[in-house]
Formats: C-alpha cells, structure tokens, sequence
C-alpha cells in the first residue's frame, strides 16, 4: 500500500486542473471589482459604514459569509486575509472572528480530506510552484512535521491553507489534524484579525482627519 507520506494521488481531470485555475482568476478579478465598487460607493470611509450597508443581507448573510470563508479555504478564490478581516468589520470582532472561525476550521477539515485523497497532485494545482517547493521538503522530516505544523498554524501570516493539505500528505491522523486546528486556529485568528483591524483603523483615522 502506498503511504499517504509520497502518495502522488488519484490524477485529476485537465477539466478540473482548468475549473479551479479558472476559479482563482475569476476570484481575483471579482475582489478588484468589489474593492472599487465599495470604494465609489464610500464603504471604506468607515468600518461602521461598511458593516451597516453588508448586513443589509439579513439572516442569509451569516451562512453566506461562513460559505465564502469555507471556499477560500479550499481554493483560493478571494484572499482569506481580506475575507477574515471583513467578517470582523461586518458582524464586531466577536461574532466575526466566530463565523471566521467556523467557516475556517470546516473549509481546512474539506482541504485535508481532499488532499489526503488527491495526494500532491491536488496540491500543486491548488497552490504556486514556489510555496510548494519552500515546504514540501518537511514530507522527509516525519518525525519533526508535527511540531512544525502546530508552529505554523500559530504563526498569523503563514500559509495555513497550504499547510492543512501539506499535512494531508503525511502520515498525520484526521483526529491529530482537527485537534491541532481547532485549538490553533483561535490564536491564530484573533492575532492577525486584531492586528490588522488595528492597522487599518489606524489609517483610517489618519485619512478621517
């Protein structure tokens, strides 16, 4: 049997190789448009501006935001940085970093059982050629990737989503996985949600003025 530690995966169709390329490019192009549209519609000239106009949604907001998070997590439509700290600005820091957390935790158990069944091949159509070569030398590192892994799902600005599929590629059980995510991810949200809101709170103010 072949360990999941070099299992190069079942191959994926060139239609689906083309889908989720596709879905990045869409994606990206999407965000563009929604930043200069929010921008001429004057969104950005507060967070209570923005929070008042995206909650008109209504009940569908919340479970909507939790599906974008779960998406992103999985293919990397929109930037999740941009999605967690609007789901911040949108709902408040508690509530926010809640949905943030949820949408999360179940889009990276999604990316983990997908890479776990796709193997590599999955992977290297998911993310760069190059963040994939930085770290994927930690597959001949068994016995140390576990530590790494908790290290880096507490790090606020590392590739968290990449790492979930890297550990997929391991010999790392399902339980140790979402054990080590759902005490990570916490941390690690609250980190970069606060320190980023505090930053752009910061220029905001500044340009308030």
């Amino acid at each position: 049997m072949t360990s999941p530690q070099r299992n190069q995966g079942k191959p994926l169709s060139s239609r689906t190789q083309k889908l989720i390329h596709a879905a990045s490019i869409v994606g990206a192009v999407l965000t563009v448009v929604f930043i200069i549209w929010a921008y001429k519609k004057g969104l950005f000239t507060s967070k209570e501006v923005l929070s008042e106009y995206m909650q008109r949604a209504g009940f569908w907001g919340p479970p909507l935001f939790i599906l974008l998070q779960i998406l992103q997590t999985v293919v990397p439509i929109i930037p999740g940085a941009l999605t967690s700290i609007a789901g911040v600005y949108i709902y408040g820091e508690w509530v926010g970093n809640i949905y943030n957390y949820i949408g999360i935790i179940i889009g990276s158990i999604i990316a983990f059982a997908l890479a776990r069944k796709y193997g590599q091949l999955f992977v290297k159509s998911i993310v760069s050629k190059r963040t994939y070569d930085r770290y994927i030398g930690w597959l001949d590192k068994e016995n140390r990737f576990d530590y790494f892994f908790i290290f880096m799902m507490l790090f606020p600005v590392s590739p968290d989503d990449f790492l979930c599929m890297l550990a997929a590629l391991t010999k790392m059980t399902y339980k140790k996985f979402i054990i080590i995510i759902l005490l990570c991810k916490p941390v690690t949200l609250a980190a970069y949600t606060y320190g980023m809101t505090f930053i752009i709170d910061t220029i905001w103010s500044h340009f308030s003025r």
